[in-house]
């Protein structure tokens, strides 16, 4: 089987943050003898056999294919402006003509294909997965647990928090049981779930080693669980759950020097999780929230300090040391300042960095939030709001769904065409709540023009939404006519008020 892998290498660090998808190498193992036990125990600490029973069954094997393509490149020929004129552009010829050495080209860049992990989260046929996984795909194929096969459509998917949502159509699917990321502790037992180095359905064991996790990726809202659950290449996506079989992360990354399993796993929570597919689903976008602060731990901080020679005293060894407040951001208007130390957040302790990055992920723009803080040893409270990323608390649009509308479509048969002396138009075949059922569409109805377009296809209609999503006044003006030839005009916002 062929598969992808991804590869992060920093260039002072011989430790690489692999992302465990497939490779496209296939790697076969030695077979190794299994090691003769003395003794073992009369019976084993946790019995584990419940929890994956319960969460095989909701975890996928996800299929990317990226299609062979013809793309431009531009190369560099150093010896391309002398040769093209043998006496080097002398008498006027061939100036130019070579552009300095730059080049372009048209090459076919090979079809690939990648592989990893998914878990379903309803019945309905949303999957959440990795956004490194899905990444790039011009066909996705996600298998279940019992071998049925489905093309899947990306509905939404967010590079900083490292997570995506796609959707199959299908009903009664068995979706995985979501717990509390928050309520993890660390030692206690947990499963990782998926795909690994092609070997589907495989279940790992191990403990939750540590959370809020930072691992200070440029662009990356990381504060993840760990564990030592064996996590490898094609785990990616794939569910951490607890004894129960519930969901507390999505498995993303390996921390290692070989590629493979050393162990040190990584998990997004379920916390951030949810907000991120809570977001996608309703705006098409991750909301994300910015406090407005740049820093450090206290301990690394006052660690750095001491190496200049240099004695700092901040009052704790705990919390989060302000290096950089942002012009106009949430903290600026708070008043914060350089030198504070956040050590609380809505009464929550942040003794890390992980700790207020994953607390903030769950918030969106305009949410108020409760610092604590140190400036001078003093304590210190305010309440802040939080911020966007373009400096305000407005909602940031993104790519909506047409699950939005809650209804299932299909173009009008020909039958139809000539019953009702119409050209074109998009049936409401079945509508199952949403922004259809809220303006009272009712199903039967056929969709002719929406915002004085023509609508004939689902694509059509796909499109429109999109594009009425971005407007500042999205709504959907929808003309058609009913089943029984009465004509029919419905506004349909795609926000709520």
């Amino acid at each position: 089987m062929k598969k992808i892998v991804n590869v992060a290498t920093p260039a002072v660090c011989a430790v690489a943050l692999v992302l465990s998808v497939v490779s496209f190498n296939k790697t076969n193992a030695a077979n190794t003898p299994a090691p003769v036990v003395a003794s073992m125990p009369a019976e084993q600490p946790v019995d584990l056999t419940y929890a994956a029973e319960k969460a095989l069954p909701s975890v996928v094997y996800i299929k990317n294919t990226q299609n062979s393509k013809v793309q431009t490149v531009e190369y560099s020929d150093p010896f391309e402006d002398f040769f093209s004129d043998p006496f080097g552009g002398f008498f006027g010829r061939g100036q130019g003509q070579g552009n300095g050495g730059r080049r372009q080209r048209q090459v076919q860049t090979p079809k690939r294909v990648g592989a990893g992990s998914g878990v379903i989260i309803s019945a309905d046929g949303y999957i959440v997965t990795n956004n490194h996984v899905v990444d790039g795909a011009d066909e996705l194929l996600v298998t279940l647990n019992d071998n049925k096969e489905y093309s899947a459509r990306i509905i939404g998917a967010d590079a900083t928090t490292d997570l995506a949502l796609i959707k199959i159509d299908a009903k009664n699917l068995p979706a995985i049981q979501i717990a509390n990321s928050d309520d993890v502790k660390v030692g206690e037992w947990v499963l990782a779930v998926g795909n690994p180095l092609g070997l589907n359905n495989t279940v790992t064991a191990g403990i939750v080693s540590a959370k809020a996790r930072s691992m200070q990726e440029p662009g990356k809202v990381t504060s993840m669980i760990q564990t030592d659950a064996a996590i490898n290449q094609g785990n990616s996506g794939g569910a951490l759950v607890n004894t129960n079989g519930a969901l507390i992360g999505i498995n993303a990354m390996i921390y290692s020097q070989t590629g493979s399993n050393i162990g040190y796993g990584f998990a997004i929570p379920t916390s951030i999780m949810n907000k991120v597919i809570d977001d996608i689903k309703k705006y098409g976008t991750v909301q994300r929230a910015m406090i407005g602060i740049q820093g450090q731990d206290v301990n690394i901080y006052v660690d750095s300090e001491k190496e200049k020679g240099n004695e700092v005293d901040l009052g704790t060894m705990e919390g989060i040391y302000i290096a950089k407040v942002i012009e106009d951001g949430a903290a600026d208007d708070a008043g914060l300042k350089e030198g504070d130390v956040i050590t609380h957040i809505d009464g929550q302790k942040v003794p890390k960095f992980g700790d207020l990055t994953g607390i903030i992920a769950q918030k969106r723009p305009g949410d108020k939030v409760t610092i604590t803080y140190l400036r001078n040893k003093s304590k210190k409270t305010v309440t802040l709001t939080l911020k966007n990323e373009k400096g305000n608390t407005k909602v940031v649009k993104g790519t909506v769904d047409l699950d939005i509308l809650g209804g299932q479509f299909r173009p009008i048969t020909d039958s139809q065409k000539e019953q009702m002396n119409i050209g074109y138009g998009l049936q409401v075949f079945k509508v199952s709540g949403g922004k259809l059922k809220d303006a009272g569409v009712p199903q039967g109805f056929i969709i002719q023009r929406v915002n004085e377009q023509s609508v004939k296809t689902i694509d059509d209609l796909q499109k429109i939404v999109q594009d009425a999503n971005k407007s500042k006044e999205p709504v959907l003006y929808i003309q058609g006519i009913y089943p029984t030839g009465k004509k029919g005009y419905f506004a349909v916002p795609l926000e709520d008020e």
